[in-house]
């Protein structure tokens, strides 16, 4: 029933709330109408499938085998619209979703089969799945998104952080390397002693690297993870870490997905790579994880103004909050305190990814499945934040 049904096409050189809110009244004049003209009355999960669809326009980035030998394969563009239908709707699974597509007609023929028996089973969407993961669907979705609506808009702040992400599969055992030898002792070295020079650091390397050699060398298997949340608590997860660029608005316009166990501070500079490549941005805001020098270093290198919480490793946190309290009995507040403010736009959409779109709900297992499950819930919640700017 779905078909690509947009014959408007909204000129690049428009403002950016001009495009959409021409996308808007295009789905509530258009599609929507002819959509409960055809098929019935739509609830509002309907209403939310219908403009996640017609924004995105995931059909075009699906890759269709035509030909060869065998059973010709399902529609591979209904199986991706489930897909995107699952985020939207938070189901859990995809065995939930299935039923769901039998039960719901409307819902069913939104996504593409008209009849309860054309619905595949679970291994025609597992295989279909995994399609999708090994050519990066969702992630090519959302980078062709992000560049159609923000890549002629200025963007005022650019709110870095990662969030754990809890999968259901063993960590994989860390092997020792030359690296894990015994040091020498602390302090002084020996008369005599050869020092060896101290070897670049990760960090060091990425400053001199490419976004591939960068992204390389960034472990990616499952791993145990610990975190300190806001309450000051440490918590411990198996799985992997989501890291997120969001845009003001609350729009994550890049994301990168590695170990557990890498440290924030690792994947700050080839996300501001990707996400360099895809926005103009102002500020750079982050917070006492990725106060690095190197960190510090790329963000101006971009022409960006880095904004950074100071790390009490590096002794700078005793001095901050020393000046804090003197602006505080000046009556002063800096601007860059009121910028930083602007981080808890990460967090907002940390949250929405795990309590709208699936994310809380990781039912597959490898890198590349599990950035493609939390991919299609990062292109529902880019969209649906895009919308936000106009309804």
């Amino acid at each position: 029933m779905f078909v690509r049904t947009t014959t408007m096409r909204i000129g690049r050189d428009m403002p950016l709330s001009e495009r959409l809110t021409a996308s808007w009244d295009h789905i509530q004049g258009e599609l929507l109408p002819r959509f409960a003209a055809e098929i019935g009355p739509l609830t509002d999960n309907h209403r939310r499938l219908v403009a996640v669809l017609e924004i995105l326009g995931i059909d075009g980035h699906v890759q269709m085998r035509d030909g060869g030998p065998g059973r010709p394969p399902k529609d591979r563009r209904a199986c991706a619209r489930a897909f995107v239908a699952k985020a939207v709707l938070n189901v859990p699974t995809t065995k939930a979703l299935i039923e769901r597509l039998v039960v719901d007609p409307t819902l069913r023929r939104l996504v593409g089969w008209e009849r309860a028996a054309q619905v595949p089973g679970e291994e025609t969407f597992s295989r279909a799945f995994a399609e999708f993961a090994e050519s990066g669907l969702p992630e090519r979705a959302h980078a062709a998104l992000i560049k159609k609506t923000l890549k002629d808009h200025l963007v005022g702040h650019i709110a870095r952080d990662a969030t754990a992400i809890a999968a259901r599969e063993k960590p994989e055992k860390r092997e020792k390397s030359k690296a894990d030898a015994p040091k020498r002792r602390r302090g002084r070295p020996r008369k005599g002693e050869v020092v060896p020079p101290k070897a670049p650091t990760r960090l060091d390397r990425q400053l001199n690297q490419t976004l591939p050699q960068m992204l390389a060398e960034l472990p990616t298997h499952c791993s145990f993870g610990i975190k300190r949340n806001a309450k000051g608590h440490t918590t411990g997860w198996i799985g992997y870490k989501l890291h997120i660029d969001t845009a003001d608005g609350d729009i994550p316009v890049s994301c990168l997905l590695t170990s557990a166990s890498v440290h924030d501070s690792q994947v700050a500079i080839p996300l501001a790579t990707i996400t360099a490549g895809r926005v103009t941005n102002l500020y750079d805001l982050m917070d006492s994880a990725y106060d690095a020098p190197e960190i510090h270093a790329k963000s101006i290198a971009l022409g960006h103004v880095p904004i950074i919480d100071a790390n009490p490793r590096r002794g700078g946190k005793i001095a901050q909050q020393t000046e804090e309290l003197a602006q505080r009995c000046a009556g002063h507040r800096p601007v860059e305190c009121q910028r930083y403010n602007q981080r808890s736009a990460a967090e907002r959409v940390n949250s929405s990814l795990k309590d709208n779109c699936g994310g809380a709900f990781v039912r597959v297992r490898g890198h590349a499945k599990v950035f493609c499950h939390l991919m299609f819930g990062i292109v529902v919640t880019t969209v649906e934040q895009l919308l936000r700017l106009v309804t």
